[in-house]
């Protein structure tokens, strides 16, 4: 399966991005598909995941009640709404796929499939 981000961009602090993840050449049908962020200089860090059998989401603490998972099933594509962002949501936002424990999730090694990237910048 084959990822591609896009919906990045520039946007005021306080203002919304809606983030896509596009999946290409197969179902994601068993896997877990999440969002990850790396900012200049630091580690990737989790965002959010989805089930993809099932439905169930998760968020870190830093994007709770500000972010949206969702996917849309016939597109093959899962969403990111991003809301009220803030200037330390700045970042490269990844999709990536795995089979691995739900318990697990949030640990970027066991991620082998990940698209390109797509910048979100907000501005202060």
């Amino acid at each position: 399966v084959q990822l591609q981000a896009s919906g990045g961009g520039l946007v005021q602090a306080g203002g919304s991005l809606r983030l896509s993840c596009l999946a290409s050449g197969g179902t994601l049908g068993g896997y877990i598909v999440s969002w990850f962020r790396q900012a200049p200089g630091k580690e990737r860090e989790f965002v959010s995941a989805f089930r993809w059998s099932g439905g169930t989401t998760r968020y870190a603490d830093s994007v709770k009640g500000r972010f949206i998972i969702s996917r849309d099933i016939a597109k093959n594509t899962l969403f990111l709404q991003m809301n009220s962002l803030k200037p330390e949501d700045t970042a490269t936002y990844y999709c990536a796929t795995t089979r691995i424990v739900w318990s697990e999730i949030a640990n970027h090694k066991w991620y082998a499939n990940w698209g390109q990237g797509t910048l979100v910048t907000v501005s202060s």
